[in-house]
């Protein structure tokens, strides 16, 4: 891995991959949903959208031909906490996905027609995502952990929040938060380490210099959300305060989840599906942010069975903390490392993983140094973990359960 920072401040990492004849470029962006004021809940997302209507002299099709003539793909996406604009191409190719990527967060071409056009298919999206239970629990669940907070906001935002956006709205979004200190490019695959800062230095240099304001740090409130349907299917979702990405105990608490819910062999998938026959779909999962994180857990089962599933689950969590074995330790540290190394074998898990580490740690973190981690987490550490997550306040979503009485 190698990192140059550029004068602006921005960001320029890569990995060389031998063997590999394309490579993956990501510019990768320290801003989310988590940044927006609660009138402009959606406005990253949204953005993400609008810059591919027409960005550098280029129309929404011009985009899509120029990055199609060559075989490649160009894509974005958007968190709470980061956007990325990616794409993926032939090795030839790196500068025209650079020169892409640094049109459409440099000159967007924001048009207020097509800005009311594409706010319809961001509505349409979110209509989706409500008529979609195991979708939509988790924005429940995220409002009910850190509730009136950015954090606990919808990526997508509101039917109000969308609609009050203007293009002025997204020109000062960009201004502010595509800042050159805020943002990293990243490239893996069939890359040249020069040349990419060179790229980044000629196609970058319109960046506005300094970084985004710092979020406002996040507060675990723990609540209820109660949603009804009339689907004989019913679905439930638990979080509890957990570590973030740079906390001493993450990966005690992420071990933790996995052995409680993290595959086929965890005690949730077991006890549940596999001897009681009480849900269909069962897991845990830890969501780390900068400050924070959520460990959760979602069921979705028959509403016939909703309070047994719901019962067995407060009982395998309470178990767990107390009962964790060396052979599950053993396991869920052994899953952890394959699953880091086996992502590390495509171009795209190597720039996510290198963008990733840099925004969270300011440097470059070699897997290696991740797995000693790993290796690091004893059993008392892996139980207290589970322990302290468990004891403070807890958050809770529902769709067409009945009221359960918390443990």
């Amino acid at each position: 891995m190698k990192l140059t920072t550029l004068p602006s401040g921005l960001r320029v990492a890569s990995r060389q991959m031998p063997g590999i004849e394309t490579a993956a470029v990501g510019l990768y962006a320290e801003t989310g949903s988590r940044y927006e004021a609660a009138p402009l809940n959606g406005i990253a997302h949204l953005f993400e959208h609008m810059v591919f209507k027409g960005a550098g002299g280029r129309s929404a099709r011009d985009i899509s031909e120029a990055i199609e003539d060559v075989g490649g793909d160009l894509n974005a996406s958007t968190d709470r906490e980061t956007t990325n604009f990616t794409a993926s191409v032939m090795a030839e190719h790196i500068p025209l996905g650079v020169e892409l990527i640094a049109d459409l967060v440099q000159r967007p071409h924001f048009n207020a027609d097509e800005l009311e056009r594409e706010k319809d298919v961001v509505l349409q999206e979110l209509g989706e995502a409500r008529d979609t239970p195991n979708d939509i629990i988790f924005d429940d669940l995220q409002s009910a952990a850190f509730a009136d907070q950015a954090l606990g906001r919808s990526v997508l935002g509101t039917e109000e929040s969308i609609e009050a956006i203007t293009v002025e709205d997204l020109e000062a979004w960009r201004s502010d938060h595509y800042r050159a200190g805020s943002l990293t490019l990243v490239a893996a695959g069939k890359v040249d380490h020069e040349r990419l800062v060179e790229l980044a230095s000629t196609h970058f240099a319109a960046l506005a210099t300094g970084c985004s304001d710092t979020p406002e740090p996040a507060r675990f409130t723990g609540g209820d959300r109660v949603g009804r349907t009339t689907s004989d299917q019913a679905h439930l979702a638990l979080g509890f305060g957990a570590p973030g990405q740079s906390d001493a105990d993450y990966y005690a608490a992420r071990l933790f989840s996995d052995a409680v819910g993290g595959g086929m062999s965890s005690r949730l998938f077991q006890q549940l599906r596999e001897e009681r026959g009480l849900a269909y779909s069962v897991y845990s999962m830890l969501q780390p942010w900068a400050d924070t994180g959520l460990f959760s857990i979602y069921a979705a089962t028959a509403r016939r069975q909703s309070a047994a599933a719901a019962q067995l689950i407060e009982e395998v969590l309470a178990d767990a903390a107390e009962t964790i074995t060396e052979r599950e330790l053993m396991r869920v540290r052994t899953q952890a490392k394959a699953g880091l190394l086996m992502s590390l074998e495509s171009p795209w898990g190597q720039a996510h993983y290198v963008a990733r580490q840099i925004q969270t740690y300011g440097r470059l973190v070699e897997p290696s140094e991740v797995i000693a981690d790993v290796e690091k987490v004893d059993l008392e550490r892996i139980r207290e973990a589970g322990r302290k997550m468990l004891s403070g306040a807890r958050a809770r979503a529902t769709i067409g359960f009945p009221a359960v009485r918390a443990a």
